[in-house]
């Protein structure tokens, strides 16, 4: 059995961690490491990873990654895992016992450098618009049946092979710190490599949104950000056609969902949350500037 490491970031939010630690301490197929990467200066997790050692039912590992930033929590994490087989779980997600032998089972079958698993948000104590929006988010549950897929997705509830990858170095780019996507960055250059990607249906997570990001302004740039992805992944890789495509698609899709908004806001709250993400995620290919790019992790997330 090919050794695994499951990689958890974390950024002051110990509650959450322990919540997402102890979920793999109950794993049926028990990870090879644990490695909790801490991206708090100040390393406020240390103290309740140290506490968790003894309860941990294989090496529980901590890493200080003391210079804020989203990419520079994983590469510490990468750097400091010893397996082949890097799964991820991020600290505010939790996993079911089965969830790394079903991860595991799909990447091994279907020959994937890259697995991806489900991903189901809960978003407690928001007004049904808000939380229509933030479960459309946060979830990740595009139907795919079992095996290779084309379409690579996020960090969260995933298994990166190390021998069938030839990642760079540093695996995520430092770009990206601060506006995540540092995932779409690396999962596009692996694609361009003719690396495959496999989905696990059975493989799903729960993702916990705490109440700091059940606003609506949280929501908003979110959506801002998400679709700022591909127009930005473009041009960070020259691909000029298609960041002029994407662009012309943000438009139509702004001014497409802007005059739908109203009669959506009439059908309920999951049409009108499909219609506000729509619309905001137009505008953010459009505005795929990095000085108007939400900043969600590194030296803006030290400010909140």
């Amino acid at each position: 059995m090919t050794p695994i490491a499951v990689l958890v970031p974390t950024f002051r939010r110990p509650d959450s961690l322990e919540r997402a630690l102890r979920s793999l301490f109950e794993q049926a197929r028990t990870p090879d490491e644990i490695i909790v990467s801490d991206n708090d200066p100040a390393g406020s997790a240390r103290a309740r990873v140290e506490a968790l050692q003894a309860a941990a039912p294989c090496p529980l590992i901590y890493v200080h990654a003391p210079q804020p930033g989203v990419s520079n929590a994983r590469n510490a994490g990468f750097a400091a895992a010893t397996a082949p087989r890097i799964a991820q779980l991020d600290d505010d997600e939790s996993a079911p016992a089965h969830w790394l032998s079903a991860l595991e089972a799909v990447h091994e079958t279907s020959g994937a450098g890259v697995t991806f698993g489900p991903v189901h948000a809960l978003a407690d104590g928001a007004g049904p618009v808000l939380s229509a929006w933030l479960t459309r988010l946060y979830s990740r549950a595009p139907g795919h049946a079992e095996g290779l897929i084309t379409k690579p997705y996020g960090c969260g509830n995933s298994l990166i092979d190390r021998q069938r990858c030839a990642l760079p170095e540093p695996v995520f780019d430092a770009a990206a710190n601060e506006t995540g996507g540092e995932d779409d960055i690396l999962f596009t250059a692996l694609a361009e490599a003719g690396i495959r990607f496999a989905w696990a249906p059975g493989a799903q997570v729960t993702e916990h949104v705490e109440a700091s990001r059940a606003t609506l302004g949280h929501a908003a740039r979110r959506s801002f950000a998400y679709g700022q992805g591909p127009s930005q992944t473009a041009l960070k890789s020259k691909r000029f056609g298609a960041l002029a495509a994407w662009v012309a698609v943000g438009a139509v899709q702004a001014v497409a969902f802007t005059l739908a908004l109203p009669v959506a806001l009439i059908a309920g709250p999951v049409p009108a949350a499909a219609c506000l993400d729509r619309l905001v995620q137009g505008a953010g290919k459009m505005v795929f500037f990095d000085f108007a790019a939400p900043r969600f992790y590194g030296a803006a997330a030290r400010q909140t």
